[in-house]
């Protein structure tokens, strides 16, 4: 198990510099979205590379982080239902969810999405638009995403087993998310509020 949890660690360690890395074609993508807007508004012209230049780099944060994004377990989840049940049943919700339902599709993504990567850059496969890119690295990100999320599900298999033996403390117990903060603090302000109701005569 010790092995496994050292290649776990070393999964991390990759999809967080990727994510790190990656992260800043989002601000990419906003300079050159605001640079296309300023030179269509100012010299009334425009350019189709740019604006797909734009697409993809967005396309990069939202499918090459999205591993970076389940390490840090800041995917979409229904916080206020999971937190209802106990830990024990809490962990088996996520290895039953890791094993069955994300490392299956991501399998399923990869095969799937890799021969239209392979058609597309033996075709050359250009864009519609007049002046556009070259298709092949968009759908490149398709497989690529899927190929780095099933190692990141296998790091949290890894480590949701460890955990359920004792092995290693839960890494995401004292994370808390500012939505999960808001509903606490709604909670308390409602408990208050009762408690003074209650105490008038």
């Amino acid at each position: 198990m010790q092995a496994l949890l050292a290649f776990s660690r070393v999964i991390d360690a990759i999809n967080s510099q990727i994510g790190k890395w990656l992260s800043w074609a989002l601000l990419a993508a906003v300079l050159i979205s605001a640079g296309n807007a300023i030179v269509r508004k100012l010299l009334d012209t425009s350019s189709n590379s740019w604006l797909e230049a734009q697409w993809i780099l967005f396309a990069v944060v939202f499918l090459l982080c999205s591993p970076w994004t389940l390490l840090r377990n800041e995917h979409i989840r229904i916080d206020i239902v999971n937190n209802m049940f106990p830990k024990q049943v809490r962990n088996s919700i996520e290895l039953m969810g890791h094993l069955f339902f994300l490392l299956p599709f991501t399998v399923i993504m990869v095969i799937t999405g890799w021969p239209f990567f392979i058609a597309s850059i033996r075709l050359n496969e250009q864009s519609s638009n007049a002046g556009g890119l070259a298709q092949w690295p968009a759908k490149f990100l398709v497989p690529a995403c899927f190929f780095l999320l099933f190692f990141q599900g296998i790091s949290e298999l890894i480590k949701r087993v460890a955990v359920m033996r004792g092995m290693i403390p839960d890494p995401y117990a004292s994370v808390h998310h500012p939505e999960e903060t808001e509903v606490e603090e709604l909670i308390q302000a409602i408990k208050g509020a009762d408690e003074k109701t209650v105490g008038k005569p």
